[in-house]
């Protein structure tokens, strides 16, 4: 399978983070264009891939979670301007063919990502 994929998993519930905005963008020159923008499912997934194996092309990619929403949603308590509103990943493709898996594992404290499988 090639293409582009993620999910987010909410470390400080120990569950999947369902109903995130995701948005997609690619750097064309120097300037970033949004192509895409998805919400994650009950499972933290995208029902569809962010990008299929026909629309990978070589480049910068930025992947922007809107995980402050999300949190909200789940009553923990935010301040006017949480620590995390939103988790920008930027990251390249180099291979076109290849799948690209970004997962975010996430609390509104803290995140980590790295190129899953």
């Amino acid at each position: 399978m090639t293409g582009l994929s993620t999910h987010i998993l909410d470390l400080t519930h120990g569950t999947p983070a369902s109903n995130v905005t995701i948005q997609l963008y690619f750097q064309n020159q120097l300037e970033w264009k949004l192509i895409k923008t998805a919400v994650t499912n009950s499972d933290g997934r995208l029902d569809t891939p962010l990008l299929l194996e026909e629309d990978m092309k070589i480049g910068n990619y930025e992947l922007i979670f809107h995980i402050g929403d999300y949190f909200k949603s789940k009553n923990i308590e935010q301040l006017d301007y949480p620590f995390l509103g939103s988790v920008p990943i930027r990251f390249g493709i180099s291979d076109p063919k290849a799948h690209y898996h970004v997962p975010l594992l996430v609390s509104p404290w803290g995140y980590q990502t790295y190129r899953g499988s």
